[in-house]
């Protein structure tokens, strides 16, 4: 039945509102390098068995990726509604996350979409993209799937004074944050509060009992794609490696440089996409030294 055109569309679970996008950006929030190895161990290739006309398919890291040439953009996601049109929508999500306000911006961007929006966790939801899977008026998870929550997770350097700038700047996002996951659950803002301090990962089924999914997918409609999960753990190498890089000092730009130069890929995803080629031997090494 069609719904009368004067009469707003109404969705069985009505979407959290909008969340805050920051006008100067000068703060960056990242998903964390530990992140990037749970992805690699248990959700790296994870894809969807099946793909249509009305699917966005987020198995990416969120915002632009150096590394790869790729991400996943509120840019791209625009355009790939404006394609589909006055449809309902299928997202499909495997990612670690990556920036936190990226995130946001395209979660704005699809709980705008007049038509019902089903969002699917194949594998991991993690950081970013677990705010973008609240834009799903109905999501399914897989039972060996998982979706990640926590605050808003940056690299600052400065003294008491500018950490307590950062601090303060940050709070509203945790707290909008909060606010969305509270009401796509259920639950209350404090207890959504003390699992996003806690850095949580809930299974299918926890995901389920708790409220941030309303089904579990079959598991034959996700599969493993091998060539792109040898793909998705190398590249997650250099991005641990850079965020570790990062949190000991170097500008973005320093530990890019000097992990391109190790990796043997000059300009990465300018020039160079790393991949099976490429000759790693001082990567493990750094990563090693790093991590100790």
């Amino acid at each position: 039945m069609r719904q009368h055109p004067c009469r707003p569309r109404v969705f069985a679970k009505a979407r959290p509102g909008a969340l805050p996008v920051p006008a100067n950006r000068k703060v960056e929030a990242f998903t964390k390098s530990t992140v990037f190895d749970k992805w690699s161990d248990e959700a790296s290739g994870i894809r969807a068995l099946e793909a249509g006309d009305n699917v966005i398919s987020m198995f990416d890291v969120i915002g632009e990726d150096w590394w790869s040439g790729g991400g996943v953009t509120a840019k791209k996601v625009a355009a790939q509604l404006r394609a589909i049109g006055d449809r309902p929508v299928e997202v499909q999500i495997n990612s670690p996350g990556g920036d936190m306000f990226e995130g946001i911006a395209i979660y704005n961007v699809l709980r705008e979409h007049p038509q019902e929006i089903t969002v699917k966790v194949m594998g991991m939801a993690a950081s970013a993209a677990s705010i973008i899977a609240m834009a799903g008026d109905r999501i399914e998870i897989g039972a060996a799937s998982f979706i990640m929550i926590h605050n808003c997770w940056v690299l600052a350097i400065g003294n008491r004074h500018d950490m307590r700038e950062t601090s303060e700047w940050l709070e509203p996002f945790d707290a909008a944050m909060v606010d969305v996951y509270a009401a796509r659950s259920g639950q209350k803002a404090d207890q959504v509060a003390k699992w996003m301090d806690a850095e949580t990962y809930m299974s299918g089924k926890q995901a389920m009992d708790r409220g941030f999914a309303d089904a579990l997918l079959p598991a034959d409609t996700i599969t493993v794609d091998e060539d792109a999960k040898a793909s998705d753990r190398t590249i997650n190498e250099l991005r641990a490696a850079e965020l570790s890089l990062v949190q000991a000092g170097m500008t973005r730009s320093e530990a890019r440089a000097r992990l391109s130069r190790i990796s043997g890929t000059p300009g990465a995803a300018a020039e160079a996409t790393p991949g099976a080629g490429d000759d790693w031997s001082g990567l493990s090494g750094l990563l090693s030294t790093l991590r100790s």
